[in-house]
């Protein structure tokens, strides 16, 4: 939570935010990212990280600007609220279709009357040092709430999402959408990539920060700035991993002995 307000500072001063998907459940990744990407995308959608480990890498974070965002595996009041317990600057949900369903996003991040989430804040109050009004005042106040856009029916409902009140970003999920649009595993598909420039421009409009999780190299990143994202999460942490080890592999191969 204290960490939250970096994300929106750095893009209200313009800065294209870079940050990653974790997937690991040892916490020292994201502690040896801290100083060096804007913030880190915790997923509990497609992982099997469990909350203690999801606790970690948030707890990596401190001390640093590292923002630390969980995606959520669906939306939902009970797979939000604990995650934002245990110190989670904000929540990124996927599977929106219409303005109810980030009504109740935004509503499942927020302290009542803002909300409906249950008081129960471990570490966010440093373990009850902070309660009260004031402390429920300020999580209100700093909480991200993301959605993701990768769904026919989300499209049509675009400017009513965008028109929600408290909606801290949307972000593009580029191989869902190309799904949902027929092209499975095509997310660079020229009526995909048409689709996603319809969705910036929108956004964009509403005055909305949009984001992608985009695969590729850096050049690839570099495109979607150019597009007008405003934050991206590259790759992963084992395509990271991964793609280090190739690059050496590969030049250890070409050596002529």
């Amino acid at each position: 939570m204290e960490n939250a307000h970096f994300f929106r500072d750095k893009i209200d001063a313009g800065k294209s935010l870079v940050g990653t998907a974790i997937t690991f459940s040892d916490s020292t990744v994201t502690e040896s990212l801290a100083n060096i990407l804007d913030f880190v995308w915790i997923d509990t959608e497609h992982t099997p990280l469990s909350l203690e480990s999801v606790q970690g890498h948030i707890m990596a974070t401190k001390g640093s600007e590292l923002v630390p965002i969980v995606r959520v595996a669906n939306n939902d009041a009970v797979l939000i609220k604990p995650v934002l317990d245990i110190g989670a600057a904000g929540v990124i949900v996927p599977l929106v279709k219409t303005a109810d369903d980030v009504r109740c996003a935004v509503a499942a991040c927020r302290y009542p009357p803002e909300g409906v989430r249950g008081y129960g804040p471990r570490r966010p109050t440093q373990y009850g040092k902070f309660s009260g009004p004031e402390f429920c005042s300020r999580a209100n106040a700093s909480v991200i709430t993301i959605v993701q856009i990768e769904q026919n029916e989300a499209l049509t409902n675009l400017r009513d999402i965008l028109a929600v009140p408290n909606l801290t970003s949307i972000v593009v999920g580029p191989n869902d959408l190309a799904a949902a649009l027929g092209f499975v595993g095509q997310p660079r598909h020229p009526e995909v990539l048409s689709t996603i420039d319809h969705i910036i421009r929108q956004a964009r409009q509403a005055h909305v920060p949009v984001g992608i999780a985009a695969g590729g190299g850096p050049e690839v990143m570099v495109e979607w700035f150019e597009k007008g994202m405003q934050w991206i999460s590259v790759a992963t942490d084992y395509n990271f991993l991964m793609r280090s080890a190739s690059e050496f592999t590969q030049a250890a191969q070409a050596v002529r002995r």
